[in-house]
This record gives C-alpha cells, sequence and structure tokens, in this order.
C-alpha cells in the first residue's frame, strides 16, 4: 500500500462516523430569507415558509408586492423585567387601505413549534384571526406571546402567530428599541410607546430576489 493510500485509509476511519452522522440529523426547516432595509440599518430575518405556511405567505406577499416599501417601525414597547433591553418593536402597514390586504387565518405557536424568543418576528393583532400587515421583533423570549392551551382566557389559548427570526442586524433592532418615544402618542396602554421618529422601512426584498 502507498502513503497515499494509507493516509486515505486513515481519513476515511474519521469521515465516515461523521457522514453517518450527517445522513442521519434531520433536514433544517425551510426558510426564505428578507432584507429590510432601514434608515437605521439593514436586518435580515429567516421567514418559517414550512413551519408556519400561512403566516410567512402572508408576509412575503407584502414583500414581494412591495406593500412593506415606505412603511415604517412605530413602536417600542419596553418591559423593566428581565435582562436588558426586553420588549419588542412594530412596524407595519397600520391598516393604510391602498397597503393592508385581508386579514389571515391565525397559526398558534401549539400548531407550528416557532416560540417567541429573542429575535422572532410575530403578527400583531386584536382577535385571533385578525392579523394583516403589522408585525413585531422581540428583544427577548416572551413566552406570554407563546399559544397556551390550557389557559381559561381564549385569547390567551391562541397566544400570537410567530413566523421567523433575525439572523443578521439584531443590533439595529436594539437601536431602534432605544430610540426617544413621545409620552403623548397612541391610545390605551400603549400611550408612551409610540416612537417620537419612527424608523422607516426603505425597502423589503428576499434575499434572492434581483
Amino acid at each position: 500500500m502507498t502513503w497515499i493510500a494509507r493516509a486515505l485509509a486513515v481519513l476515511a476511519l474519521f469521515a465516515t462516523p461523521l457522514a453517518a452522522q450527517d445522513s442521519g440529523a434531520p433536514p433544517e426547516p425551510r426558510t426564505d430569507r428578507v432584507i429590510l432595509s432601514t434608515t437605521a440599518g439593514d436586518i435580515t430575518v429567516a421567514i418559517e415558509t414550512e413551519r408556519a405556511p400561512i403566516t410567512a405567505a402572508n408576509f412575503l406577499r407584502y414583500v414581494d408586492e412591495k406593500r412593506f416599501d415606505g412603511i415604517v417601525f412605530y413602536r417600542a414597547m419596553r418591559l423593566d423585567w428581565d435582562e436588558q433591553p426586553n420588549g419588542l418593536i412594530q412596524a407595519g402597514t397600520q391598516y393604510d387601505p391602498d397597503r393592508t390586504l385581508e386579514p389571515i387565518a391565525h397559526e398558534p405557536t401549539s400548531q407550528t413549534g416557532v416560540l417567541h424568543k429573542r429575535g422572532t418576528l410575530s403578527m400583531a393583532r386584536y382577535a385571533p384571526g385578525s392579523a394583516t400587515g403589522d408585525f413585531s421583533i422581540l428583544l427577548r423570549a416572551l413566552p406570554s406571546m407563546d399559544a397556551d392551551p390550557d389557559n381559561a382566557d381564549p385569547d390567551r389559548q391562541a397566544g400570537f402567530a410567530a413566523f421567523g427570526h433575525v439572523v443578521e442586524g439584531m443590533d439595529v433592532v436594539e437601536a431602534i428599541h432605544a430610540m426617544p418615544t413621545d409620552p403623548d402618542k397612541g391610545d390605551g396602554w400603549m400611550k408612551g410607546q409610540m416612537l417620537a421618529e419612527p424608523v422607516k422601512i426603505v425597502t423589503a426584498r428576499r434575499v434572492d430576489a434581483d
């Protein structure tokens, strides 16, 4: 046996178990990546097209039809407990009739398995099944937003529909979250959570788009 053959045989001993391990691993769920180019910087997100198909398709339709071009991050909710920063930022069409599509069916986290963690994208809504074109990005895990089938409150049973996560640009998310809010803006419990100067999403594009 030549020294080349011996070297290849040794490499095969190390490579074979790894190859077997890789072949037995379950494939990662399919996601589509989107870049939100904002006036504060770029945020790249992975959209869960396989695990949350209804919510993901809705978000990607807004992207593909350029309905998110020119919208703003308008809200920064801040929570003063646990590790900081904590809370979420929110953007969307804000029921603009020229941008907003029909509401979509609710996909609970108990069905999709996409949970509310740091960097998670989640649909804003009123009642379950009322989500349209507004979404949030979480600064920390908020399991209270997940579906809780055993909860007596029907709204808490449904939770919110999570459908993606940030893969690049959490520093931009944190910068937006830290921007000043206007104490007089907002209605009800959201009063004081509206950004004094909203951050524009200039464009929203799929990563592989031309």
